[in-house]
């Protein structure tokens, strides 16, 4: 029985340790957004950031997009075109490593 229980619990920290290695972080994100994201969006994520005013469609409004992680992600490396979406949202993939893209979505979604 203590055999189980120590087995058990080695599996246990197994499974749970990449969990808190792949979790994204909205405070790194923050940093992230301001340096990519804030331009067009603007810092309350409502598409209405300096930038905005020359674009046509105007930004997406983050604070109630209805797209889930993967299709944010999806947008923010390849670009709004390649999701169907305005091309005025340029691909960042190239310059925007995934763990940061993933911070940026949380960080996103602490916004609403």
């Amino acid at each position: 029985m203590k055999q189980k229980i120590i087995t058990f619990l080695i599996l246990t920290l197994f499974i749970a340790a990449p969990l808190k290695v792949f979790s994204a972080d909205p405070t790194a994100g923050q940093a992230k957004y301001q340096m990519f994201c804030v331009t067009c969006h603007g810092a309350s994520g409502m598409g209405d950031g300096p930038g905005a005013v020359a674009l046509n469609p105007k930004p997406r409004n983050l604070k109630i997009t209805t797209k889930t992680d993967a299709e944010m992600k999806n947008v923010i490396k390849n670009g709004g075109a390649a999701a169907g979406l305005a091309v005025t949202m340029p691909a960042w993939g190239a310059m925007i490593p995934d763990a940061d893209i993933d911070n940026i979505i949380a960080y996103i979604r602490s916004l609403k």
